[in-house]
């Protein structure tokens, strides 16, 4: 079944104005900074909260349209919804959690009960369907929710965070089988998350939201390789810096100039990727075209890799590795020269 929304809605001062579609078999992701407008897209789509302006349809059938005064209550719509903590019954057993949507409309017990069993044996818990929420792990009850959710029928699966709830060790695991049980539903999927790693791992398509608008769609690589503004930047890890280009360089407001190998006029991002800045303790030689004084302001190291946060002429953040950070000594409050090649360097008007 096909999505397609087209929602404005006031919530005081702030407005969301969004269009989002969703093709039968495809994942969206809904990715954006808190107060961006995901939960009020979420709650528009579900029914819990009309919109005032726009049309939403599923399958072709509209469930909210004011300019005709067309609204189907959460209740009737045909949304699956996995929430982020996943609200369990912690009173009923796992066949009976995923049998309450059905029993919800009026499905005769024994019927709901029999497709409830079938649901779990799809997610590898048929041998758990008599235990209670509280019995089950973190992974466990992840997939009791999704049965639950799927076990309606749904034209629209909606997931709110649904591996925000689990510990790393196992986040990777779950993830891999919700890819799975995912390729098995047949309606429009529509994934809110702040992981990007969750977005490239099950979404086909991303769509960024700040202060209540799309700011950037599309395919996760697309997106990671052009960002459009800093949060993005930041999601993906990548230095965006926004200034003027003129040919072959791009003149920041700070005053810095960056020499770029592609040439852009006017307004223009310039994209950095955090391991191509090379740190030194004192101004390299040779003729680098990109060379930057700062301070190190953070060190944060994530793995095998150490990030270092630099501000000054350009701030940045560069990527180097532990062995690097020893043999340069650095700390908080030192000064370094940041040095970038313009061949790893992207360029491009805004």
């Amino acid at each position: 079944m096909t999505l397609d929304a087209d929602v404005d809605r006031r919530l005081g001062r702030f407005r969301l104005r969004v269009e989002i579609h969703a093709d039968p078999g495809e994942t969206v992701a809904i990715l954006g900074p808190n107060g961006s407008g995901k939960s009020t897209l979420f709650r528009c789509l579900t029914g819990l909260l009309p919109i005032d302006r726009g049309r939403i349809s599923l399958g072709g059938e509209v469930v909210d349209d004011p300019g005709t005064d067309t609204f189907v209550r959460a209740e009737a719509r045909p949304v699956g919804v996995v929430f982020q903590d996943y609200l369990l019954f912690p009173h009923m057993s796992a066949l009976d959690n995923v049998a309450f949507g059905q029993r919800a409309r009026r499905v005769p017990k024994g019927v709901a009960r029999r497709a409830a069993m079938e649901w779990l044996e799809r997610v590898g818990l048929a041998d758990h369907a008599a235990h209670r929420p509280r019995e089950l792990s973190g992974g466990q009850a992840q997939r009791v929710a999704l049965a639950r959710a799927l076990a309606t029928n749904p034209s629209l699966l909606l997931l709110d965070e649904p591996l925000a709830a689990l510990d790393v060790g196992t986040r990777g695991l779950v993830r891999r089988e919700l890819r799975r049980h995912l390729a098995t539903f047949e309606g429009a999927r529509l994934l809110v998350t702040h992981d990007p790693v969750d977005a490239f791992a099950l979404a086909d398509r991303v769509v960024i939201l700040e202060d209540g608008e799309i700011v950037q769609a599309g395919l996760l690589p697309d997106i990671t390789a052009h960002p459009r503004s800093r949060y993005i930047a930041e999601l993906v890890g990548v230095n965006l810096l926004r200034g003027v280009g003129s040919d072959h360089a791009v003149a920041l407001p700070s005053g810095a100039h960056v020499v770029t190998a592609d040439a852009v006029d006017g307004d223009a991002f310039v994209a950095i990727q955090p391991r191509s800045v090379a740190l030194y303790r004192s101004a390299p030689d040779g003729s680098p075209r990109n060379v930057w004084r700062g301070v190190v302001t953070d060190i944060d190291r994530q793995n095998d890799r150490i990030r270092i946060s630099t501000t000054g002429e350009v701030d940045l953040v560069a990527e180097i590795t532990l062995g690097a950070l020893e043999e340069l000594g650095l700390r908080p409050g030192d000064a370094v020269w940041a040095a970038v090649k313009a061949t790893e360097i992207t360029a491009y008007s805004i």
